[in-house]
Parts: C-alpha cells; sequence; structure tokens
C-alpha cells in the first residue's frame, strides 16, 4: 500500500492523464486549537474518458467528498491518503470538505503560540509533498495550476498567501470579530510552493521599482520580535537581489509582490513559496551575531530569490531534477553576493564551509549522482542535502568557467524565455547552454551530474636542484565510484616573503585523466607552498606535498589571500578526516592560524572541526592530554582577540562548547554570573545560554540553574535552549529522558525536539549512551512509519550514539543494518552514522602510529 509515498511512475503516469485546470481553495481557522477546516474546489481535464486516478490528501477526518455531482462514500474511496476517482469526464470537478490537524512538526500548517505574549502564528510548508495536509491536490511539480484561496480567521489577524493580500471583509455569520480573505487567483504554479500564513504578525511595507514594475515588498515576523526586524539590512539586501536577478536573467520577477515572513519553529532555513517566502526567524537575531551570520543570511534570502525563476517560474517536472532548483539557486545566490553585495568575499565562506559539507556527503555511503535518481517521494526527501546544494553550486561554478560567464548566462536567459510557467527536464537546460555556448556538454553532464563521488588532486614531479625538471597533477577516485572527471583548475605557486606568504604565479589548466603533464612547470623554480585548485575552481579534493604541507602548518597566518587560506583549511581537514594528518596537527595548524584569520566563516566553523578531531579522531589514549592542549590554546585566542571583535565572540562560543578543566569552567561562570569580564564582550542574552548550556555540559549547572535562566528568558528561544541545557548533562537519568522525550513523544514541537537530539550524543558522555545503544536501534526499525519524516529524521541522524565509536559498536550497528526491517530511509542515516564511527575508528589508527 503506498502510505503517503508516491512514486515517479504513478506521477508520471497521472500527468500523462491529466491537466489541473483550478483550485478553489477555502480554510476556516477559527474552529479550534487543533483542527481547522478544509474545502477544495478541483477542476481538472482526462485525456481518456472512463478512466481512474486519484487525489491526495493526508490525515483528513469528517470529510465529505462530492465528484462530478455526486457524493461518494469516503469508507470506500478515501484509503492510503489518497481519494480515489474513477470514471472520469473529459472534463471533472472534484469538492472535497474536511477536518484536518494543525501540524507540530513544521509539516504542512503549523501553529504556534508564542510564549512571551500568547499569540497565535500559522504558516505553511509544503516542499516536497505536504500541501495536501492543507486541501485535497495533484500532488506532483508538473501538475500546474492556479489556485484561489480563501481564508476565514479572526479579524485583527494578518493573512498571507502567494497572491496579493485582500481587504478583509466581515464574515457575518460566522461569528463575532471573524473576517474572510478572499485572495485573486495566483499565477500558474506547482502545490508545493503555494502557501499560507496567518496571524498575530508585524508587517511592514516598502516597493521596488523592477524592469516589469513596481514590486511591493513586504516583511513580516512575530510582535514579540518586532524590535528585532533590521529592516535597513533586509532591504538592501532584497533590493540588490532584484536589481541583479532581473538584469542577469533577462525575464522580470513574475509574480507581483514579494513577501518575506519570518516564522517560528521553522525546519530549514527558508522557503521559496512564490511571493511568500518563509524563513526561520532566527534569522532576525536578538544578540549579538558575527559577520558569517549575516553573510549566510544574505546568502539564504538571495536563494529563496533565485527560486523565483529556478524552480517557481520554471519547475522540474519530477523530483529527478531538484538539482535544477537546488543547485542553481545555490550558486545563483553566491554569485549575486560577489557582484552586488557587500559580501564580496562570499565564496571563501562557500569554500570554508558549504564545500566541506558537500565533501563529507560525497563520501557517504549514501551519496548519489548531482541529478539523482529519485524513484519515490521517500528518496526525495532525503535528498535535500550537500550534494544537490553545495556540490551541485560547486560544479556549476566550473562550468560557468568553462564555458565563459557571458555564454552560460545567454544559455540561462533562453532557458527563462522558453520555458516560462512550464516543467523542464535536465536535457532542457542542456539544449539551452549548448546553444549558447557552442560546446558539446553532454559527456561533461554525464561525468559530472549523473555519477558519485569526489576525485583527488596531488601534484607529482621531479627536482633538478631547485627546479621542477618535471610537474604533472595525479587524479585518483574512489574504488565505488571510479569516475575521472575534466576539471578547470589552478595551480598556485606561493613564496616566503618579507614575512608573508604570497602568490608568486598562477596557472589556469585543464585536468584529464589520471595523470595531466604540465609542461609549463618545467624549470619553475619550486615554491615554498603549491596549491592545487588556486581559486576554487572545480570540486576536488586536493593534497600538498611535503614541503607545502609543513609550511602551511608552520605559516598558514601570514598567507595573504583569504580563499588560498579556505583551501588549505579545506586540505588539511580532508587529510585529517582521511587518516593522512594527525589529529594533533590540524589542532596545530588552526591555533596557529585561527587568530588571525580574516574570513568569519573559518573563525567559526575550524573550532567545530577540531572538536570533532580531538572527539572522535586523536588517538583515545593521549586524547585527554589534546583536550587539553586545545582548551588552553582557545583560552589564549579568546583573552588575546580584540575587545568586541567576532574573533572574541567565536572564541568564547568555542571555548564553551568544549570547556573542561576547573579554570576554564570557573570563566565560564564568572562570564555568566558577572565577576570575572573580558573587555568587549557583551554576556548577552544568547551568550548566556551559551554558557548555561556549557556549564550544563560539565555537570556544574543542573535543573536549579537552567531553570532560573528560563526564568530571565520565558520566550520560546529560552524554552528550546532550556531543553539543550537539559539533554546535555552528564548523568544517565539526563539521558534517558533526553531519549524519550526526542524519540518517543509526540506532542514536542519540532525545534524543541531538534535541540534536545542534537543534545543527547555529546562528546565525553558515552557512558551514559551505552545503555541505550540497543534502545536506539529498536526505535530505528519502525520510526519512520510512527513519527513520520521530520520527527524520525532529525532524531535518527542527531542521536546516533557517535560517542560510544569502537569496532565492537561499529559491528553491532552494521549487524543491525544487514537486519533490521527498517525503512531504507531510516537506514540510509544509521548507515550514515556508521560510516563515520568507521573513518573515526581509522583515523584514531592513524593518529595512534
Amino acid at each position: 500500500m503506498p502510505g503517503t509515498n508516491l512514486t515517479r511512475a504513478e506521477a508520471h503516469a497521472r500527468a500523462s492523464l491529466l491537466t489541473a485546470d483550478s483550485y478553489d481553495i477555502s480554510l476556516d481557522l477559527t474552529v479550534g486549537e487543533t483542527h481547522f477546516l478544509s474545502t477544495t474546489v478541483l477542476r481538472f481535464r482526462s485525456r481518456e474518458e472512463g478512466a481512474s486516478t486519484f487525489v491526495d490528501l493526508v490525515d483528513a477526518s469528517d470529510l465529505e467528498i462530492t465528484f462530478n455531482s455526486k457524493r461518494l462514500d469516503p469508507a470506500r474511496v478515501y484509503r492510503d491518503s489518497r481519494i480515489e476517482l474513477t470514471g472520469l469526464r473529459g472534463e471533472n470537478e472534484l469538492t472535497v470538505r474536511a477536518r484536518l490537524p494543525y501540524s507540530r512538526t513544521g509539516e504542512g500548517l503549523h501553529r504556534f503560540v508564542d510564549p512571551a505574549d500568547d499569540r497565535v502564528y500559522l504558516y505553511s510548508q509544503f516542499e516536497v509533498p505536504d500541501a495536501r495536509r492543507v486541501y485535497a491536490n495533484l500532488e506532483q511539480p508538473d501538475l500546474k495550476s492556479v489556485f484561489t484561496f480563501t481564508v476565514t480567521a479572526p479579524a485583527h489577524w494578518v493573512v498571507v498567501s502567494n497572491a496579493p493580500s485582500p481587504t478583509p471583509e466581515p464574515a457575518g455569520g460566522a461569528g463575532e470579530g471573524t473576517a474572510i480573505w478572499r485572495f485573486e487567483p495566483t499565477k500558474r504554479m506547482s502545490t508545493y510552493i503555494t502557501a499560507i500564513i496567518a496571524g498575530e504578525y508585524h508587517c511592514v511595507h516598502h516597493s521596488y521599482e523592477g524592469t516589469g514594475g513596481v514590486i511591493e515588498l513586504g516583511h513580516y515576523c512575530r510582535r514579540s520580535i518586532k524590535e528585532h526586524l533590521d529592516l535597513d539590512e533586509l532591504l538592501e539586501v532584497t533590493k540588490q537581489g532584484f536589481e541583479f536577478f532581473e538584469r542577469t536573467f533577462g525575464v522580470p520577477y513574475a509574480f507581483g509582490k514579494y513577501d518575506q515572513l519570518y516564522v517560528p519553529e521553522y525546519n530549514m532555513g527558508a522557503m521559496e513559496n512564490a511571493g511568500a517566502v518563509t524563513f526561520r526567524d532566527e534569522y532576525l537575531p536578538r544578540s549579538r551575531q558575527v559577520h558569517a551570520f549575516y553573510e549566510q543570511r544574505a546568502n539564504t534570502i538571495l536563494h529563496e530569490m533565485a527560486h523565483m525563476w529556478f524552480g517557481d517560474l520554471v519547475t522540474m517536472k519530477w523530483w529527478d531534477d531538484l538539482w535544477l532548483n537546488e543547485s542553481f539557486a545555490e550558486w545563483a545566490s553566491h554569485h549575486a553576493m560577489a557582484h552586488a553585495t557587500k559580501y564580496t568575499d562570499v565564496w571563501t565562506g562557500f569554500t570554508n564551509a558549504r564545500k566541506n559539507w558537500a565533501y563529507r556527503q560525497d563520501q557517504l555511503p549514501s551519496t548519489h549522482p548531482i541529478a539523482a535518481d529519485n524513484v519515490d517521494l521517500e528518496a526525495v526527501e532525503v535528498n535535500f542535502d550537500g550534494i544537490t546544494y553545495a556540490k551541485g553550486a560547486s560544479t556549476l561554478k566550473q562550468l560557468v568557467h568553462w564555458v565563459g560567464e557571458e555564454e552560460f548566462v545567454t544559455g540561462l536567459r533562453r532557458y527563462f524565455a522558453e520555458h516560462a510557467w512550464g516543467n523542464t527536464e535536465f536535457a532542457d537546460l542542456l539544449e539551452a547552454l549548448e546553444a549558447a555556448s557552442g560546446r558539446e556538454l553532454g559527456t561533461w553532464a554525464e561525468e559530472w551530474l549523473k555519477t558519485s563521488g569526489v576525485n583527488t588532486l596531488s601534484p607529482e614531479f621531479s627536482l633538478a636542484g631547485d627546479d621542477y625538471a618535471s610537474f604533472a597533477v595525479r587524479q585518483r577516485a574512489s574504488e565505488d565510484f571510479p569516475t575521472l572527471r575534466r576539471h578547470r583548475i589552478g595551480i598556485g605557486l606561493y613564496d616566503l616573503t618579507g614575512g608573508r606568504l604570497e602568490l608568486r604565479e598562477r596557472l589556469e589548466v585543464d585536468i584529464d585523466g589520471e595523470l595531466t603533464t604540465i609542461a609549463a612547470l618545467a624549470g619553475v623554480r619550486r615554491p615554498d607552498l603549491l596549491l592545487l585548485n588556486d581559486g576554487d575552481l572545480t570540486y576536488a579534493k586536493i593534497r600538498l606535498d611535503e614541503r607545502s604541507l609543513a609550511t602551511a602548518i608552520a605559516h598558514i597566518d601570514v598567507v595573504s589571500d583569504s580563499l588560498a587560506r579556505a583551501l588549505l583549511w579545506g586540505a588539511a581537514w580532508d587529510m585529517t578526516r582521511d587518516g593522512q594528518l594527525r589529529a594533533r596537527d590540524f589542532v596545530t595548524l588552526v591555533l596557529a592560524g585561527a587568530g588571525s584569520e580574516t574570513d568569519s566563516t573559518a573563525v567559526a566553523r575550524l573550532p567545530m572541526y577540531v572538536r570533532t578531531a580531538v572527539e572522535y579522531y586523536s588517538d583515545p589514549d593521549h586524547r585527554d592530554e589534546l583536550r587539553a592542549r586545545w582548551e588552553a590554546g582557545l583560552v589564549a585566542l579568546l583573552e588575546g582577540a580584540e575587545p568586541g571583535s567576532d574573533h572574541q565572540l567565536s572564541f568564547a562560543r568555542a571555548l564553551a562548547g568544549i570547556a573542561h578543566s576547573p579554570s576554564a569552567l570557573d570563566l565560564l561562570a564568572g562570564l555568566l554570573d558577572g565577576s570575572r569580564g573580558l573587555a568587549g564582550l557583551t554576556v548577552d542574552t544568547d551568550l548566556r545560554w551559551t554558557l548555561v548550556v556549557a556549564l550544563a555540559r560539565a555537570g556544574v549547572h543542573g535543573e536549579a540553574e537552567i531553570d532560573a535562566e528560563l526564568a530571565r528568558d520565558n520566550t520560546i528561544s529560552g524554552r528550546e535552549r532550556a531543553a539543550l541545557a537539559r539533554a546535555v548533562r552528564p548523568d544517565a537519568a539526563s539521558k534517558a529522558r533526553a531519549f524519550h522525550d526526542a524519540m518517543v513523544r509526540d506532542d514536542l514541537p519540532n525545534e524543541t525536539q531538534r535541540q534536545i537530539a542534537a543534545g543527547f550524543a555529546t562528546p565525553g558522555q558515552g557512558e551514559y549512551l551505552a545503555p541505550l545503544l540497543e534502545e536506539y536501534l529498536t526505535a530505528a526499525d519502525t520510526l519512520w512509519e510512527e513519527k513520520g519524516v521530520q520527527r524520525a529524521s532529525t532524531a535518527l541522524e542527531l542521536m546516533f550514539p557517535m560517542p560510544l565509536a569502537s569496532p565492537e559498536v561499529l559491528a553491532r550497528v552494521t549487524e543491525w543494518l544487514q537486519t533490521s526491517p527498517a525503512n531504507p530511509a531510516a537506514k540510509r542515516y544509521v548507515r550514515e552514522g556508521a560510516a563515520d564511527m568507521a573513518r573515526a575508528l581509522a583515523a584514531q589508527a592513524f593518529d595512534a602510529g
């Protein structure tokens, strides 16, 4: 039985049969705190008289179904989240009335009551297949239609959808204080980008003069956080984005108005609902943040805006081509930031964070091609990952360099012009790019988009004195994914000059096959540091020769170019993960360079990588020693940081994440209670919680201290951080409670569950996790079916017991993978955890050697 799944074959058959003409959707949001009423009138055509089909609807009760003027018995036609329809006519009309539940998991129509003031907020989240939790529909991207929403809600609410918000009308017989919003029909779009946002939102309106006319801009947030709506910055990035994208893509923004809504308990960063983009409201910070935060927020704003073209105006036929949405939006947002905003070094941040995400994902057993084979919805829902986003964007970045930016953009313009309002497949884009560039791209697509795995590039050379006698680049691939690809790379030669490590010369070359000779380097003086992929043009792991690695470890703090440093950080981290650089040497490298690093993303990320290296990749017999050295080094970095700088705040957060000695914990406690201070460091609300969590992790703070902090900050953010603090406490009772809350309970909100899950498998607390290993595996057998995608994926990924890393535990998990009846999607997360554990054990063995 299909349940809530839908296969690609079913979707193809339905799209071949049907055309969705229109939806009229009426929602009544006034009937209670747990449910709402939904009425859908769907008009569609069938290409075959007398055929059968189905319409999607999840968790419906009190159903009334009328099809072509005939009442149907829900008990007979509604099963497995589908309404079965037979005897289709050429033109059909289906009316479905249902009572549907509000969501607490961020899927469907999510309902939130703000503990700060008891105001109510609703928002929808429909990607991938959750519009069917709000109205009956044909839930697949290639059955586009127009949607007319009518919403009944409390009169003092704000109601937003894809079409401009109308003036509400008194509801008459619906009850005093109730109003009705009658929206105009939308543009033609897929179900997953329709949206309803309603509640007591604070809103501010502006406008922008686009190439197609005035675009009305709305910004929305909860009333309790309206003081944190930093409009000047948000408007600046929004207007810069519209100017850049309309000019670059050659097609005006197509959806009229553009609302950006910051909503609570959001599962992801944002969602590209056409003309009504939703963001997690943590993007409106109440406490000080570093530059990297604002850079990432700007990237998210522009990523979602790029989707108005990639995904909303032109949409994939099926989720196999999800990358046509996400890889392109990822590339386009970074491209726009580099050319149109103040965040001109954004590709450095990409290399320091997003690309490492891709490299890790691509080396897991769950890796897949960028153009994935998504046979059904269950496959789709686990592929919103580092490959679909960051590897895809990296590959596109290389393609731009290969075919030329002008030719690439010309191809995009042709693609949008030819396919506006329609659905496409990869071949449609390839045709447009080939026509614009004059290049054959089919073989490039085969090797880059339809194969898995990451290549490794290494220098091979011989010397004649201090000069290269010969030079070549060796390309390797893994045994499981042996594809060797064409790469466009830079080769940078860096010398120590005047106390700095400066670029002497840079070559740009094409790599093809296992060994590529670089004749231009023969007779060239060997540099102090040779850097492959200088400029970060391609997607590949790079290796440093012995001299270059020694230079990097000793002098990374004097490398002038931020992108070159990012590549060195990445190469060293790859080597550490691959068991080719000892964890202790990676710690030495970071301690040498983090204090002078200028990229805010690197300063924030490097301590996270070091924590993993110390806790999981280091020799257990010398781990305590390495922990102490890393802690002492962080204290020195914190105390030496410029007062009030991003470095100071980043190092304070990093120290809180790993502090364990009495002196370091005393420093944190003193910062929290005010008895200690660091010039320029403001211990604001969020930093207070960071310190409370740190002290709870170390067993210094208990329930009383956590409750006292929550009394100071009784907001949803405070409640979530309190839940995290309780989960990280080092005792068996706290771990058992965290396990129950995140794995068993259904009543916790999604973000609270995520915080608890994130605190469960805390490094260094293996003794308290060991009794729960079998409970984790038993729960994983059925969790996907019992809890659904969001809750199950959160728990399985974040609660994998990595602190128990040992050959025995790895063998037990491997046995479970071989024998468990669990859903393949659930096994994916456990299999990824097992792969991480195997990698850690290999790195530990190398570090001990």
